[in-house]
């Protein structure tokens, strides 16, 4: 079974939305605003394009990413030679790019689940998509967190975490580091 791994830039207060800038977001772009940079807060970003085998997507990612990343070939070069599965019921075939390597197409969750069952390939990350990770978190699907948690409180925004009403879900910490910017690297196991 291949492991399914969130990864996320995330406010203490839990929103994800618009880290890099992306427009329409009154906070875009928190992650660069007032927090000194520290090449070893990101280790852990160059560490998941050795790690992962294929990307997972929702949508609305997917479609602000594929005109930006495939450009991006130093600083995501293994990110873009990776298969891509971007998971949507309105995408069409005809809607995706063809400079951004293998991409495929998931309808349900079902489908996602049927790929986490597979042999072939190691882990599969998930990049942005803060509706997707929702979906998957509430069905049972993510099995590692990697979080990059930034001392800031935006209030309003997409969240990481679901607000359903659901059974506890215990986590177990195996990486976790803090640095002088005040950015936490947590990176939890999802426990079964």
């Amino acid at each position: 079974m291949r492991t399914l791994i969130t990864t996320a830039f995330v406010s203490l207060d839990g929103v994800v939305e618009a880290p890099g800038g992306e427009p329409g977001y009154r906070n875009s772009g928190w992650t660069f605003q007032g927090i000194e940079f520290d090449p070893a807060a990101y280790e852990l970003k160059g560490r998941e394009q050795e790690e992962a085998s294929a990307m997972l997507l929702g949508r609305v990612s997917y479609q602000a990413f594929s005109p930006v990343w495939p450009g991006m070939t130093d600083d995501f070069a293994k990110y873009n030679a990776m298969p891509k599965h971007v998971v949507s019921t309105t995408l069409k075939e005809q809607d995706l790019v063809d400079n951004w390597g293998e991409t495929s197409i998931l309808r349900s969750l079902d489908e996602v689940a049927a790929l986490k069952e597979t042999t072939e390939g190691g882990p599969l990350i998930v990049h942005g998509s803060a509706t997707l990770n929702r979906a998957l978190a509430d069905a049972g699907l993510i099995d590692r967190y990697h979080l990059l948690v930034f001392p800031v409180l935006l209030g309003a925004g997409k969240r990481l975490f679901s607000a359903a009403d659901k059974d506890k879900q215990a986590l177990k910490v195996i990486e976790s580091e803090s640095y002088g910017n005040g950015i936490q690297k947590l990176v939890y196991d999802v426990v079964r």
